[in-house]
């Protein structure tokens, strides 16, 4: 098990969390805070970046649920960056790949390079983030039944 740790950063975009470690039933409260801590403003982006996130169980899934709720209360956008494989599978399996919009890295999702599909089927569109699974419908289609 690796602690969970959470750095908290302003981006041009908006905050952005950097979670690195196991996020699980013991550890998800501490990102729950975090989340509910922030102050967003109406326009802004929540960028989640899991580039050093090792482990996501149901608990945390359900975290980063909450955070999109935050986000669309606050009529700000949230986006993931650096989705780890496995993570991404169960994002899939689930269909939260249509809800959130994912980044290959934290600089492409604050506009520092483009979007690219982390399915490695090429680059999305300019200044967007592309669904886990472009063939399961447009992001967001999901959205409503949360």
């Amino acid at each position: 098990m690796s602690p969970l740790t959470i750095t908290s950063r302003d981006a041009a975009t908006g905050p952005v969390l950097e979670i690195t470690g196991d996020l699980d039933y013991a550890t998800a409260p501490d990102l729950r805070t975090a989340v509910d801590g922030l102050t967003l403003d109406a326009g802004q982006l929540l960028l989640l970046d899991l580039a050093g996130l090792e482990f996501c169980d149901s608990s945390g899934i359900t975290t980063l649920l909450a955070a999109r709720n935050l986000a669309t209360r606050h009529s700000a956008a949230i986006a993931l960056a650096a989705v780890p494989a496995n993570t991404a599978r169960i994002l899939r399996i689930v269909g939260l790949d249509r809800v959130f919009t994912v980044y290959p890295d934290a600089a492409a999702a604050t506009g520092s390079t483009g979007p690219v599909d982390p399915a490695g089927s090429g680059p999305g569109s300019a200044g967007q983030g592309v669904s886990l699974s472009q063939r399961n419908g447009p992001p967001g289609s999901v959205a409503q039944g949360l």
